[in-house]
């Protein structure tokens, strides 16, 4: 059995080799929750549904989100409604005090669907609205993945790291951002000062994500920071991960990130943007997985391979140092 941390693209891609390594009916992924959103009314949680998507066979790996081939003719008449209506097309909160009212799960994060900022595809759409309406009708975010994952045939135990709500948020010299809006919105332009986990206090892994943690652990090459952060930031799920075996993949390269704001976030809360930063960022990791290139030297084991994922075939390479990381941690 073994579990994988999942969140942005980068455990996903690993996780496209990943079932010639590991046994998909013997495999679970926990997925980061923290930058979902409640989006015209509906949960949109975009971590969750790249795995669901990749391992349901449908995604746009053009993109690494949302569905390929989808259409987007709800979208774009909802621009040409706030064209027509004068609206602003950027993010638009709703209101201070209807970000703590209605569905727990949606709270700090709550936008208008008016000119929506995230572009979101029919069919897409359509798993917002069910994920949505299962927890209305009284499910828990893990039971309303757990439906969706049967419904795209996905072999992975495929569960969200918390049923509660915990919400990322970007500071900047300009104000707080979500982080989708700092990511989508702005391009993560903004200066990062620090970045918060809002309620993570008071959340509790989901029951399904500390039963994961109790198998071995695969961190992939996912942002520490707005990816696996959210997660380590819930009581409980750091203590859970130092008391198995936990072996991570850097998305660095020494200095040089692979793709994304790990960088820049990173930096901004006060830690070293590299792969030594990565492993300061995780002390409860008994092995690493390095490239090839990356000559840094940490205080652990450590397993090369070229860790660039092009295609499924570089997926499966790195799984396989993965699980001889495993064996070599164990």
């Amino acid at each position: 059995m073994v579990t994988f941390l999942a969140g942005g693209t980068g455990t996903p891609k690993l996780l496209d080799g990943a079932a010639a390594v590991f046994d998909p009916a013997d495999t679970a992924v926990v997925a980061n929750t923290g930058d979902d959103v409640e989006l015209g009314g509906h949960l949109v949680c975009p971590d969750v549904d790249t795995v669901l998507f990749s391992e349901g066979g449908v995604l746009n790996r053009e993109r690494w989100w949302g569905i390929d081939g989808d259409t987007t003719e709800t979208h774009d008449e909802l621009h040409r409604l706030a064209d027509a209506a004068g609206f602003d097309a950027g993010p638009r909160y709703l209101p201070d005090d209807a970000q703590t009212a209605g569905r727990d799960i949606a709270r700090w994060r709550r936008f208008s669907g008016v000119a929506e900022f995230m572009e979101i595809g029919d069919r897409d759409r359509a798993v917002h609205v069910t994920r949505t309406g299962l927890l209305d009708e009284g499910r828990t975010l893990t039971e309303a993945t757990r439906t969706l994952a049967e419904a795209f045939g996905v072999d992975v135990d495929l569960v969200p790291m918390s049923d509660d709500p915990v919400a990322t948020l970007i500071h900047t010299p300009d104000g707080t951002l979500h982080f989708q809006e700092y990511w989508v919105a702005e391009r993560a332009d903004p200066t990062v000062e620090d970045v918060e986990f809002r309620g993570a206090d008071d959340a509790e892994p989901s029951p399904a994500a500390l039963d994961a943690l109790d198998d071995e652990v695969v961190v992939g090459p996912s942002n520490p920071v707005t990816s696996i952060g959210p997660m380590l930031a819930v009581p409980g799920f750091e203590a859970a991960l130092r008391d198995t075996t936990v072996v991570a993949v850097s998305p660095f390269v020494e200095d040089d990130v692979f793709s994304g704001p790990a960088a820049d976030l990173m930096a901004g809360v006060g830690e070293e943007p590299s792969t030594a930063g990565v492993a300061d960022v995780y002390p409860f990791a008994d092995a690493f997985v390095l490239d090839d290139d990356d000559g840094t030297d940490l205080d652990r084991p450590v397993v090369r391979t070229d860790t660039r994922m092009d295609d499924a075939a570089d997926a499966e390479r790195v799984a396989e140092a993965c699980a001889e990381a495993l064996e070599v941690a164990g």
